[in-house]
């Protein structure tokens, strides 16, 4: 818990089970931050990280969610304030990449799982975060490079979905930056986690990255820090690509 006189932040990480969002809790709580851990169904995955967080001296609960549940991210939110602390921060990284190849074979209804964790799960969790923050609240959405690229042959979905996430940022850090809140995102290109359908995939694409490999999630997490810290105060409506220069 905070120090005496100090400002306890408790951080909503969402897909904080594991890959980036392991390593943005363990981050995050090495820089002082009490954490709620979002999962989907791996429970003991998540517990794990909660034992990581807790031996850095930092107060951990883990909570099963369906981002895209609206009663569900209540019920997340809800449960951090109660167990943890009043909600100082979101960390957006809960995801799935849906179908995986070309548009015109991808299946419909894996592309709206995707839409809808990728994007309505963002916006619900951000809804009900600026719901309960004071000034000094601060929101971190986890894009990807693809939103620029395109991802074309790949998951072209997908990367309209993080297109979304960059424009949600923008938008609405502009509309609570009166009350004191800050809104900003971190655009990783290819990190070696289990996210890949193809094992391999950050190895392959290692080759036409400019500095020649894959990211690793704590590459990522290092720059969530920032974005939550106080250094970071006057960056608002930021997307801070983290891509290895692709």
């Amino acid at each position: 818990m905070a120090e005496q006189g100090e400002r306890q932040r408790v951080t909503v990480i969402t897909g904080g089970s594991r890959g980036i969002g392991a390593a943005i809790c363990l981050r995050l709580a090495a820089e002082g931050h009490d954490v709620a851990i979002g999962y989907r169904s791996d429970a003991e995955a998540a517990e794990g990280v909660a034992e990581g967080v807790r031996a850095l001296g930092r107060a951990a609960v883990t909570i099963a969610v369906d981002t895209a549940d609206a009663a569900d991210v209540d019920r997340l939110f809800d449960t951090a304030a109660a167990q943890v602390g009043p909600v100082t921060g979101l960390v957006n990284n809960a995801g799935v990449s849906g179908p995986v190849g070309p548009l015109a074979g991808a299946d419909p209804d894996g592309m709206r799982q995707a839409l809808e964790v990728n994007v309505l799960g963002y916006l619900l969790c951000a809804r009900r975060a600026i719901g309960d923050m004071t000034a000094g609240g601060a929101i971190v959405n986890i894009s990807s490079a693809a939103a620029t690229l395109g991802s074309p042959g790949t998951y072209v979905h997908y990367a309209a979905a993080k297109a979304a996430v960059d424009a949600m940022t923008v938008g609405l850090s502009k509309e609570v930056a009166a009350d004191g809140i800050r809104v900003n995102c971190v655009a990783p290109g290819t990190i070696w986690t289990e996210f890949h359908a193809d094992p391999q995939r950050p190895a392959k694409v290692a080759a036409i990255t400019p500095m020649g490999r894959a990211g690793r999630p704590e590459e990522i997490a290092g720059a969530v820090a920032w974005l939550l810290s106080d250094d970071a105060s006057y960056a608002t409506g930021t997307v801070m690509r983290i891509a290895g220069g692709m």
